[in-house]
């Protein structure tokens, strides 16, 4: 029996604000807290020395694989100019020694941070690296640019169709090399993954990345069969030691179920259900919107599935009595799944219980809350945009619209749950700063966008605990630290409630626990 007894510091239990004084852990579960557990013997003191101890953050959404795979990959996230994204990947093919005909792969530029604001081309990255196949993916995960060795090796030219729901760039009949939606996502499955050795490397560093933020339960959003040999893998290497939680495609979903559907909880790895993307990104004018983008006419983005495919999407959910995850940036796209959602619980009432969610919900509108909250539909905010990309909202969106992103306040005056993510590695898994988003609403140039819509610490925190838990419906097991639930915690170097609320992305993660077992020591 082993048994672990946390004292002198806040005990954050989110079943209340009120901290109490101790908990005991027993193998790995909660067995007392407050006097109970002061009184027990033969247990292993941890003293918190004032630190704060809370139940460890649940991720409700990001890309475990991407995460991973971004480590393998150039970091243009910092880059100025095209300049500097040519050095960047010309250095990396030669630091990492890429045999020429091998791919090399890029991830995280912004055009609107470049000082040419405009997506670099083909011809730059011949210039970069004219012995391989590249491909830079920006910063929002869905669009990038391809180079003329890569589209070669993927057969495309400039006769080749663009798909539905997704765009190539086009110059004088010729493809540019940049892709947006399905037509960039789906090429770039195309590409040839990185050897198993490599990838393990990766998913250990991403797994610890998580930890090292205070995360034990995990997301990978979007799987697709390609990617079931990487999970294998992760299962036979013994390394998976977070929750994760796959939510395949639609098409993906029946095999999913097949290989990795009865899975003990020992082994980590559960398919959650199925994920579907309904629009593209507000910062890369993707997002599908009810009213044009600022400074256009007509043009208000794109859908990426037909209503039919939404409907028939929410009908396999909803007959397989899983839970489905749709992303939805712009408001028109969150309209369509609620409307087809609505279509679908006609004849299938059972899809409130599968918990659908509203991914990022970025653009949701208030008007459109009442009706996700009826339906049972959860949003889960993408509320650091905020800070990330707040200002650039204010350029697409204009002022009215950008400061109603994430309305948090909103759906908690509406008593809906709702949950804050990451979607990590767009950002990193950076839930302190998350939470210092939703209750500041401060943008990177010091613009406070929606005042209105911030919330106290105490709801924030709530939203990647207590509601994060329940959005996966784990709410017996994570969440709280209350008896019987696993013992996940989160050791910080201030209690969140009781610092200044500007400061709360200063707070540091001391240590991580999963299930008692350390995970993460700073």
């Amino acid at each position: 029996m082993n048994r672990t007894l946390f004292v002198n510091g806040p005990i954050l239990t989110m079943e209340s604000p009120v901290p109490t004084d101790a908990l005991l852990v027993e193998d790995g579960r909660i067995v007392a807290l407050g006097t109970d557990a002061l009184n027990a013997t033969g247990a292993t003191k941890v003293d918190l020395q004032g630190d704060a101890l809370l139940p460890a953050f649940v991720d409700p959404h990001s890309h475990l694989s991407a995460a991973a795979n971004s480590l393998l990959q150039v970091p243009l996230g910092e880059v100025c100019d095209f300049a500097q994204l040519e050095k960047a990947v010309a250095g990396f093919v030669r630091d990492n020694r890429i045999p020429a005909g091998q791919w090399a792969f890029g991830q995280g530029y912004d055009h609107n941070h470049l000082t040419e604001h405009a997506h670099p081309t083909k011809e730059l990255l011949d210039k970069a690296a004219p012995n391989n196949p590249v491909v830079i993916q920006h910063a929002s995960g869905h669009m990038g640019v391809f180079n003329s060795a890569a589209l070669h090796q993927l057969f495309l030219t400039g006769s080749t169709p663009d798909p539905e729901g997704g765009t190539f760039g086009r110059k004088g009949g010729e493809l540019t090399g940049h892709a947006e939606e399905n037509a960039f996502v789906n090429n770039l499955r195309k590409a040839p993954m990185p050897g198993f050795d490599q990838l393990k490397d990766a998913f250990a560093r991403a797994q610890h990345t998580y930890a090292a933020h205070g995360i034990t339960t995990i997301q990978d959003g979007m799987a697709v069969e390609e990617m079931f040999p990487m999970y294998q893998m992760l299962l036979d290497s013994g390394i998976l030691k977070l929750d994760l939680v796959v939510y395949p495609s639609p098409q993906a979903y029946d095999a999913a179920v097949e290989r990795f559907g009865a899975l003990p909880p020992e082994r980590h790895l559960r398919i959650g259900g199925m994920k579907v993307y309904l629009d593209g990104s507000p910062q890369g004018r993707t997002a599908w919107l009810r009213t044009p983008y600022q400074g256009e006419s007509e043009y208000r983005g794109y859908p990426t599935m037909t209503n039919e495919q939404v409907e028939q999407a929410l009908t396999l959910a909803a007959q397989e009595g899983v839970q489905i995850l749709a992303h939805c940036n712009g408001d028109a796209a969150a309209q369509q799944y609620l409307d087809m959602g609505a279509k679908v619980m006609q004849s299938h009432p059972n899809l409130r219980d599968v918990r659908p969610v509203i991914i990022h919900a970025q653009l949701l509108g208030v008007d459109q809350l009442p009706q996700a909250k009826a339906l049972g539909f959860t949003p889960s905010f993408f509320v650091a945009h905020v800070y990330h990309w707040g200002d650039i909202h204010l350029q697409n969106l204009g002022t009215k619209r950008a400061a109603a992103i994430s309305p948090a306040k909103a759906a908690l005056d509406l008593g809906m749950p709702f949950t804050f993510h990451q979607d990590t590695p767009v950002i990193p898994c950076d839930i302190l700063e998350t939470i210092w988003c939703a209750v500041n609403r401060v943008t990177k140039n010091g613009v406070q966008l929606g005042p209105e819509q911030r919330i106290p610490v105490y709801e924030a925190l709530k939203a990647v605990t207590v509601h994060a838990a329940w959005q996966y419906g784990e709410e017996k097991e994570k969440g709280s630290l209350a008896v019987g639930k696993q013992a996940n915690l989160v050791r910080l170097s201030a209690n969140p409630l009781e610092v200044q609320p500007q400061n709360l992305r200063d707070i540091q993660v001391v240590s991580t626990w999963k299930q008692g077992e350390v995970l993460y020591q700073g």
